[in-house]
């Protein structure tokens, strides 16, 4: 697969199959992915991943969280600024409505709305998953650099067969989290990944989320 390819295809994989991921071909992609671009060679990144039996018990922690209404950790960083910029806002709306379209989850039924988010909390049915952090002495450039080496992580996944979800959701579990991996307290959780084998046949993966054109975010000087 090109990297053409890998870009154009990707999306973010809303329903996984059941079907575990070999350790050495994931070990591989994670090898690869730290190839990333980083400025000065930081290497930011900090990992654990997660399958099999201390997954399924995060999930269950999470999932229990939801069902009895327990408070949320407090991020420890906004996901989205408060306000979010009108442009911004108009982005984000859209492709939650294209979401529940395709699902046919209307917009007045809360319901199944708040059932569909929660599936968040099960990382989408995905037997493996990746929870990214950084070391809380570190600024914007390293958080950039966080952010290349997980493009990199995503597209390698898409070069072996895999398909993946980014989940910002985890910053509001991160307590949870902290538990299941044991992560020192000067590391702070940037995100999930949702890894394994993408289920074709679920609705939700026919979504596919809309670029702006060039002309709308590319000048060109000469």
């Amino acid at each position: 697969m090109t990297v053409e390819n890998a870009l154009r295809h990707r999306k973010s994989c809303r329903a996984f199959l059941d079907s575990s991921v070999d350790r050495k071909l994931l070990r591989t992609i994670i090898e690869q992915a730290s190839r990333a671009p980083s400025n000065g060679n930081l290497q930011p990144w900090q990992l654990f991943i997660l399958t099999g039996d201390p997954l399924a018990s995060l999930k269950a922690t999470t999932r229990d969280a939801i069902a009895q209404n327990q408070p949320l950790s407090t991020p420890e960083y906004a996901v989205y600024p408060k306000p979010l910029k009108t442009e911004f806002d108009a982005r984000r709306f859209a492709i939650g409505e294209d979401m529940y379209r395709v699902l046919g989850i209307a917009r007045e039924d809360k319901a199944r709305r708040r059932a569909q988010f929660a599936k968040n909390a099960l990382m989408f049915n995905a037997p493996v998953g990746v929870f990214a952090y950084i070391d809380r002495s570190l600024s914007y450039g390293q958080w950039m650099d966080l952010g290349m080496f997980l493009q990199s992580l995503m597209l390698l996944c898409e070069d072996h067969g895999l398909a993946s979800c980014a989940q910002g959701y985890w910053t509001f579990f991160h307590d949870n989290v902290r538990a299941a991996t044991g992560a020192p307290d000067d590391l702070m959780l940037a995100c999930g990944v949702a890894i394994g084998f993408e289920d074709t046949e679920a609705p939700i993966n026919q979504v596919q989320s809309a670029r702006a054109s060039i002309d709308e975010f590319a000048t060109f000087i000469d």
